[in-house]
């Protein structure tokens, strides 16, 4: 497993939950998203040898902890300009818990976003080292 490499993707998810408090609103977000996933995806398949589905899941686990973080720690901001997100937590079953309520939800996002970042990273290695030949090198 290449930690430092999943680490440094992970800036992403620290800079995006950041951004998502601060400056990114909700309508644009995924925009944000698809380029990081493709960037990611690409520098997996290039800098790792295998494994390429769990390193992008690694990865998506880890942006949604710092993301998930730089909601719960500005949720007051955070919600201020996020008023559907806003919504959703009033209306679920622990009203007096947003930030539990934030975590858990960032928990699944996290890892329906590392499934997919690892689709992407497993489809990338397909096309940045293009299809395997079985057997040996051929002859010449």
């Amino acid at each position: 497993m290449n930690w430092k490499l999943i680490f440094l993707l992970s800036l992403f998810g620290l800079a995006m939950g950041f951004a998502t408090v601060f400056l990114i609103p909700t309508k644009i977000e995924p925009a944000f998203w698809l380029i990081i996933f493709l960037i990611s995806a690409y520098l997996i398949a290039k800098r790792c040898a295998s494994r390429l589905f769990l390193h992008g899941l690694l990865v998506g686990l880890v942006n949604c902890v710092w993301v998930t973080s730089a909601h719960i720690l500005f949720i007051e901001r955070y919600l201020l300009g996020h008023a559907h997100e806003a919504a959703m937590l009033d209306s679920m079953t622990w009203p007096d818990s947003q930030q539990g309520e934030m975590a858990l939800m960032g928990l699944g996002i996290g890892v329906i976003s590392g499934v997919v970042l690892g689709l992407f990273a497993f489809v990338a290695g397909k096309l940045v080292r293009g299809p395997r030949l079985s057997g040996s090198r051929s002859r010449a």
